[in-house]
């Protein structure tokens, strides 16, 4: 039913085809991961003792094949000994890799948690912040005022770009999807002067202009009061906990739409 073609005796189907990636990309995978390494002319020797044995077991050789297929066999116990570094990073990589992150908990958790997180030790510190979160369409005008980073988002970082002598420490950060895009952004200030008959300063001002002009969320910390404030669609809100930061960040980003099949499956059994 899944026979594509013939080469004389031998048929080739859907899934030989299938088998054939399969290995032939785990055999790269492995080979990008130990090249330039000693273990890479083990791995290729290893490679050419294993095409021996196919080319013994093909032509009927059996005495060949017998001894090819001893070395093999103990080549399972040293390929699992010599390559215990490699392998364990190749299942890192798969397990960081779009497929894996399918069947885990979404890294969107753990950016809202990281974010709260950084805001809140921002705040015990009075290290004032303003973070822009983008939702959709990216806002390359506003990055490119800024230094260009392109990191993944980490804690340490943004507390380091955020610390008072630090260079970065005034403007913006901009961050699309888990990646810093850039830092010491100049946003637009909104005509907004004061909230509920407190005055705004810079900082609030241009985390609300942005928000006002574009598909995005700003997340300010105070350097005067350690009072921690959203900025979204115009609107300010001020005085969040812990908790009201995170599940904000949750409801009204991409955030909740990168859970992986894990985060699906947990939501369901939860409203069951």
């Amino acid at each position: 039913m899944f026979d594509l073609f013939k080469i004389g005796f031998l048929t080739v189907s859907f899934f030989d085809i299938l088998d054939i990636f399969l290995v032939t990309f785990l055999i790269y995978k492995l080979y990008t991961v130990i090249r330039g390494t000693i273990a890479a002319q083990i791995f290729i020797g290893l490679i050419i003792v294993l095409l021996l044995s196919f080319l013994a077991q093909a032509a009927d050789l059996k005495a060949l094949g017998w001894l090819l297929k001893l070395i093999t066999d103990i080549w399972v116990i040293a390929f699992i000994i010599l390559f215990q570094p490699e392998i364990r990073r190749v299942l890192v990589m798969l397990g960081t890799s779009p497929l894996g992150r399918l069947f885990l908990r979404g890294g969107g958790y753990n950016l809202a948690d990281l974010l709260t997180e950084t805001a809140f030790e921002l705040a015990q510190n009075q290290h004032g912040a303003l973070i822009v979160i983008v939702r959709s369409a990216g806002i390359k005008g506003v990055v490119e005022t800024g230094e260009i980073i392109n990191s993944r988002v980490n804690k340490n970082l943004l507390r380091s770009i955020f610390f008072p002598r630090s260079p970065l420490h005034d403007g913006a950060v901009i961050i699309k999807g888990n990646v810093i895009e850039a830092a010491r952004c100049t946003l637009p200030l909104s005509q907004i002067t004061s909230f509920e008959g407190t005055p705004l300063g810079m900082r609030h001002r241009a985390g609300l202009g942005i928000s006002e002009t574009a598909d995005v969320i700003s997340l300010i910390v105070s350097e005067e009061t350690g009072g921690i404030s959203i900025a979204d669609k115009g609107k300010i809100i001020r005085g969040l906990s812990k908790e009201t930061l995170r599940n904000y960040l949750l409801k009204n980003t991409k955030i909740t739409r990168e859970k992986g099949l894990r985060g699906i499956f947990e939501q369901f059994f939860r409203q069951k």
